[in-house]
Parts: structure tokens; sequence; C-alpha cells
């Protein structure tokens, strides 16, 4: 199989580290990277290797030799730029979050089934391992019925010039931190909450520094979100069942300190026996590209992200969190299904 030929849109640091993750691949080959400034991709063509660069995001859309788009611009530009590059005839690799809202989200996967392209949601995590391990011990029931997740990430941000802290491009801890945790009680729970409620501390810049929010399910499930620019990095998901818990970070690219591992008690009792799972780590960027390729190449299966659906689900609750901590009031998930 020929390598899929990807073309990044940008010059991002964020794209930096994708060039450097996949750089191993024998599945796909980052061919060239477009920015609106020609001088800045091809300094950043140099720095990285990329064989191409291209004066415009427009340029990059266009070119023949390119088969995909990976998408890492500003949250803002995620569903107007992804919906160019499927419109002409560009497979999509997004960064999350998908879209700022839920209705650009759905806007993107309607004009990628139009196209016949694939459109899919960057979280490098779900390609690895170790989070593989804690989805399949939740779905075979190897802590029963699920009633309590805790999900949270926080990564110290207070720089103001940091595009993070920008409202006018989807800037904030929910958006960026915050989706990752959306996403894991995603995966664990395999539905969308019911309702929402958040509290969150502010950057002067109007963006949210902190966040915590309740994801409260139909089933009585309840799920409680963490993210912070404030804090020491850390990034940690619980899983509570009837008949065990499991704890895991869920890391892009481990191992941090150590071999990524999965712990599980398998019993209701503190004196059950505890279980520690190792794992293999190594590059999310890299083990997620192989996943899309394998998807572009006609084999679904391979790829190991959000489905469409999903990714639609994610969008409305951080739409929904964002409404309740604006309003003060809790919200429902529904009320953003469009």
């Amino acid at each position: 199989m020929k390598p899929l030929r990807i073309g990044v849109l940008g010059a991002a640091n964020i794209a930096r580290a994708f060039i450097s993750g996949v750089a191993p691949s024998k599945k796909v080959v980052v061919a060239a990277v477009a920015s609106r400034d020609m001088a800045k991709a091809e300094a950043f063509a140099r720095d990285t290797g990329v064989a191409r660069s291209l004066g415009s995001y427009e340029a990059l859309l266009a070119d023949p030799e390119i088969d995909a788009i990976y998408n890492p611009l500003p949250n803002t530009l995620h569903a107007e730029w992804s919906i160019r590059a499927v419109k002409a005839g560009k497979h999509v690799l997004c960064e999350k979050p998908l879209a700022t809202t839920a209705a650009d989200a759905r806007a993107m996967f309607a004009a990628a089934r139009t196209a016949g392209r694939h459109l899919v949601e960057a979280y490098p995590y779900r390609a690895q391992a170790q989070t593989r391990k804690l989805a399949e011990l939740v779905a075979t029931g190897a802590i029963g019925r699920l009633h309590l997740v805790r999900s949270s990430f926080g990564v110290y941000f207070d720089d103001r010039a940091n595009i993070r802290l920008r409202p006018d491009v989807g800037g904030g801890a929910l958006l960026d931190a915050g989706s990752y945790a959306v996403s894991l009680v995603q995966l664990v729970a395999g539905r969308r909450p019911e309702r929402v409620s958040a509290n969150a501390q502010m950057f002067e810049t109007g963006v949210d520094r902190s966040t915590v929010a309740t994801l409260e399910f139909a089933d009585g499930l309840l799920a409680q979100i963490s993210c912070s620019f404030a804090t020491a990095y850390h990034r940690h998901a619980l899983v509570a069942g009837e008949t065990g818990v499991i704890e895991c970070t869920y890391l892009n690219h481990p191992p941090v300190g150590g071999p990524p591992t999965v712990t599980i008690r398998r019993g209701a009792k503190v004196a059950d026996p505890v279980e520690t799972i190792e794992l293999p780590g190594g590059n999310g960027f890299l083990a997620e590209a192989d996943s899309f390729a394998d998807l572009v190449a006609g084999a679904p299966a391979g790829w190991t992200g959000a489905t469409p659906a999903e990714s639609i689900d994610i969008a409305m609750t951080l739409e929904a969190i964002l409404a309740a901590v604006r309003t003060g009031q809790p919200q429902r998930v529904d009320a953003f299904a469009g």
C-alpha cells in the first residue's frame, strides 16, 4: 500500500510535534505544509524535514499530490477549513475539539458524507493500548454496571499571548484539556449525558481557566470532569462500577514517568485484590495516523478514534458545559442537538 500523503494546514507547534511523531510511519508521509506566509512555510518545512511548502491553504487543498489534510488550525477555523478540504476531495484528520459548536460539527460530517471523504477528530490517546484496555475492561463487564466516572486534565499556562487564552479563536481550558476529559467519559459511558452543570474560574481574557462539570445520564450514571490551565500537569481517570474500580492515566504519548498501566480492583471491598496491567506506550500521533491511514484505505475497523456520532456527542456536551458556565444554570444536552 502506498503511504497516505498528508498535507498540514499551518505551522503551529502541535503541527511540528505531529510531523515528528509520524516520521517513522510506513503508512503515512507528511508531503507538504502550507502557511499564509510563504517564507514561514518554507522555514517550517526546512525545520521539520517536509519536502514541499506552499504559500496558502487553498494551494494545499488544490494539490493533486495530497490525499489527506491534518488540520491543527485554531479551534474557530476547524469547521471552515475541514469543510473546504473534504469539498476539495481530501480526507481530514482534524485536531480536537472538532468544532466550537455542535452545529458546526454536524455540518462538517454532512460535508464529508456528501464528498465521500473521511473526517475524524484527533485524540491520540485513543490509539494507545492503555486506552483500549480501559475500554475493553469496561465493555466486558469487569467492574459491573458503571455508577461513577471521574476524568481530569490540567496543564499550566499563564502567558496571555498564548492562543489558548484567546476567546476569539475558541480558547479556554474546557475546549483544550477539557475536550479530552469529556471524550474519555464518552468513551467509557458509550453515550452522551442528559444534563450538565458546571462552575469555572475565568481568565481576565474571557476564557475559562479551570472548569469542573457534573454530567448526569439517563440511567443514573454520574460523571465529573475537571480541566485547568492553573495547575501542575495531571491527567487521570477513575471508573467505578458495582463490582470494581479502574484507574489510569490516559496519555497521548506514554510513557511519562514509566510504562503506562491500568489498575483494576476486582471486587467491591477495599481488601479485594488489585491488579496492575502494564501496557506498551509510544507516540500517539504515530498510532493515530496509522489508524487513520487504515480507515482511508478501506479498513474502518482499523480506526481507533471517535466515530462521527461520538464526536457530535462530545461537541454537544462541551457546548452544554460552556452554556452552564455562562448562565450558572444546568443545561439539557439535547438542547444542542440542532
